[in-house]
């Protein structure tokens, strides 16, 4: 059986993410602590409590989610789950997470990595965005004739478009009056991510990419920014990742390459949607491998390893 490990983005970040694992499991605990001591502040309190409302902050969020994802992959591990998968992919943030899990990245790496980044997206950057169920070349020209961009080609038919509030009005008006049964979702972040806003976020980043090392494996790790597996050169992940910023995630080319690698096992870690407490969470890319999969005519197990319940059910 050929597995791919798949990581969230934000959007997936909830308060009292990782309490019941770490209730539960020593291993867990360990990954908090020590990305507590990385951080220099407790994620777990951030986490489980979010004491002062600040988990939606994109600076927070990112090594918020990057932590829940390791401490659920750890824990499957240690239960007996898959040590290392046969590739892996990750949707915006999660491609750290990826890169983690296949061995590129240390855990405190990514870690430091993803606190600037996103220090630095919501420093930086400015903007909203907007998802729309239409394809990304009918959507592409209407966006960018309101100076807005392609954020993320999530698929065929969800294309997600970047741009300050009063343009995107603009698009999602113009998209009311000619394409009725096609409404727009405005989006919870604090930027257009994924665009041109992220430039100047991109640019800084880019020293502290270079300081980072990175160790080619065998395990191939999808890119967000070309759509198919990084090469194995540290250097080109190091360039894929800074002009990941500013361009589009090809979240559907990611799919359809890991579907044309035979990956036939599919395991979502970390995060989680929806209402309730975390064993009531869904995941948060489920959606959209399900519709990847009726929509290339692909077969794969799909697993969730996104909190206690869900990891234990995993193993079985």
């Amino acid at each position: 059986m050929t597995t791919l490990f798949i990581f969230p983005g934000q959007g997936s970040q909830y308060p009292g993410m990782g309490k019941d694992i770490c209730e539960s499991f020593d291993v867990a605990k360990q990954v908090y602590d020590r990305a507590s001591n990385v951080l220099g502040f407790d994620i777990a309190d951030l986490s489980f409590n979010d004491p002062k409302d600040e988990l939606n902050l994109t600076r927070f969020t990112q090594p918020a989610l990057l932590t829940h994802h390791i401490a659920c992959l750890e824990v499957y591990k240690s239960l007996g789950g898959d040590a290392k998968p046969d590739m892996a992919a990750g949707h915006s943030l999660g491609e750290y997470s990826a890169l983690v899990a296949a061995g590129v990245l240390d855990f405190e790496s990514a870690l430091r990595l993803v606190q600037k980044r996103g220090e630095l997206m919501g420093a930086h950057g400015e903007g909203e965005m907007t998802a729309f169920p239409i394809d990304m070349e009918t959507i592409r020209p209407i966006a960018e004739a309101f100076h807005c961009a392609v954020a993320g080609y999530n698929l065929p038919e969800q294309t997600v478009v970047g741009g300050r509030a009063e343009d995107l009005e603009q698009v999602e008006a113009y998209v009311a009056d000619n394409f009725p049964r096609k409404p727009a979702t405005r989006l919870k972040t604090e930027g257009a991510f994924h665009t041109y806003y992220m430039v100047t976020a991109a640019i800084y980043f880019r020293a502290m990419l270079d300081d980072a090392e990175f160790t080619p494996t065998e395990i191939g790790v999808l890119s967000n920014f070309s759509g198919d597996f990084h090469y194995r050169q540290a250097e080109s992940i190091r360039a894929r990742l800074f002009f990941q910023l500013f361009h589009p995630v090809r979240w559907f080319n990611n799919l359809e390459n890991a579907f044309a690698a035979n990956v036939d096992k599919v395991i979502e870690f970390g995060g989680g949607i929806g209402s309730g407490e975390a064993d009531a969470k869904r995941p948060n890319l489920q959606g959209m491998i399900k519709r990847a999969t009726r929509a290339t005519g692909h077969k794969l197990d799909y697993v969730a390893a996104i909190n206690k319940a869900t990891i234990e059910a995993a193993i079985g």
